[in-house]
């Protein structure tokens, strides 16, 4: 009876092996998890570097959200269900590309706006002293400049380009 009660239990433990095995859980060490870890880290920002993904960042809170990203994707979760987690929970800012919607759109379009804002300007500034080189003087302008010029030439020396002193 000893021995069937043992055969028993030992089989038991045998097909509870088994079926965990089948159930491979990702680990620390486990390739494809650590490739696929980095891959989301690197999609995410971290929030309080704002220049950094949370895979480059070394800030606590990149940190703790490198582990929830490790902690989901052992938790069998897709790539797609995490994203979700975390947009969810912290908005489409920590997210480097987010998607276009209402709420993104200045993000995506400000730049567009602010390059053809500073491209009119430049334009204007442009033409604005092109227009002022470009117009003559008026004839007042022109004798009084004259004037200035002919004294200015008959207080000098001939050719001697220094004042006189």
């Amino acid at each position: 009876m000893k021995r069937l009660v043992a055969l028993l239990a030992l089989s038991f433990a045998l097909a509870a092996g088994a079926a965990h095995a089948n159930t491979a859980v990702p680990t620390e060490n486990d390739p494809v998890a650590s490739k696929r870890e980095h891959d989301l880290a690197s999609k995410l920002r971290c929030l309080v570097c704002q220049n950094q993904s949370i895979a480059e960042s070394n800030a606590e809170l990149a940190v703790d959200l490198r582990r929830q990203v490790r902690e989901q994707i052992a938790a069998g979760r897709s790539d797609a269900e995490i994203i979700d987690f975390m947009t969810s929970r912290y908005g489409d800012f920590v997210l480097y590309r987010p998607p276009f919607k209402a709420t993104t759109a200045l993000l995506w379009g400000g730049p567009v706006v602010l390059l053809a804002i500073g491209l009119f300007v430049l334009v204007r500034v442009v033409r604005a002293r092109r227009a002022a080189v470009e117009t003559p003087l008026t004839p007042e302008e022109r004798a009084r400049a004259e004037q200035l010029l002919g004294a200015v030439a008959g207080g000098k020396g001939a050719g001697s380009g220094r004042p006189k002193g």
